[in-house]
């Protein structure tokens, strides 16, 4: 073996460690913290289809993203991260055009695997681009959006994290610097108006029909050919779903969505 088909080898097996770690403890499977105790832990059963056990650590949950973790920096599970990772990964080395972006980050968690991604391959031409309320979820409008009556995603003050923590656990990480943006608000205010040319990876985590439908409306359109899109609430929220199949009936677009962990899914562009 040549000396460079040696060193390109042992790159990647360092970029590989390295974003293997990052996964690990971005959803905190190494320190094993415990789920968010709750007194709505019906509701989260209700949401998750998992049995809930206040206080244990179960890596099956961990695994699949069944848990609100109570420090990990994201909920998404071992599988959906790695879905991120892979996307991103993809999306440089077959040189797809574009940034990438997750629309309702909660603490950031997979926003932070992006960034790492683009950290671990020298790539210094994209953006993360982190978009969230910061402040939870909005409010129901059923009169506008019917299959969000009765969504009570906005009661869990859990899920409002602020943009300074969340750029805090960027900081953790040593990946906060000018390839991060953040777009905070509303996604019906800052999505339409959002300084974004194109996208190769979209992730959206918005759970209700009305956020995946503004993000979809939005952004949508600025995939390139070759690129991701992911949803990570498909099977979790019925909004969300019929969102996903509302919108692209309305385009005419026809995709072949895979599977990720039995919550999201993704595909990818022709």
């Amino acid at each position: 073996m040549s000396k460079d088909k040696s060193h390109d080898l042992s790159n990647e097996s360092a970029t590989n460690l390295y974003l293997d770690l990052l996964r690990d403890v971005i959803t905190n499977s190494i320190y094993s913290d415990p789920p968010i105790l709750s007194k709505r832990r019906g509701a989260l059963r209700h949401l998750f289809g998992i049995t809930y056990r206040p206080g244990s650590y179960d890596a099956k949950s961990r695994n699949s993203g069944g848990d609100w973790p109570s420090l990990a920096h994201s909920m998404i599970g071992m599988q959906r991260m790695e879905n991120v990772r892979n996307c991103a990964v993809t999306a440089v080395k077959d040189n797809v055009p574009g940034d990438f972006i997750e629309t309702g980050v909660w603490r950031g968690g997979a926003c932070i695997m992006m960034r790492g991604v683009l950290k671990a391959l020298g790539d210094t031409d994209r953006t993360v681009w982190v978009a969230d309320s910061f402040a939870g979820l909005p409010k129901p409008n059923a009169e506008k959006y019917a299959a969000d009556k009765g969504d009570d995603h906005h009661q869990y003050d859990v899920l409002a994290v602020s943009v300074e923590d969340v750029k805090n656990n960027f900081r953790k990480y040593g990946l906060l610097d000018d390839q991060v943006k953040f777009l905070k608000g509303w996604f019906s205010e800052t999505l339409p108006k959002a300084p974004i040319e194109k996208l190769s990876v979209l992730r959206l985590d918005g759970d209700m029909y009305e956020s995946t439908m503004d993000a979809l409306v939005s952004l949508y359109p600025k995939v390139s050919s070759g690129g991701f899109v992911v949803i990570d609430d498909y099977h979790a929220v019925p909004g969300c779903k019929q969102a996903v199949h509302d919108y692209l009936e309305s385009k005419n677009i026809s995709v072949s969505i895979c599977e990720i962990d039995g919550t999201g899914v993704y595909w990818r562009l022709e």
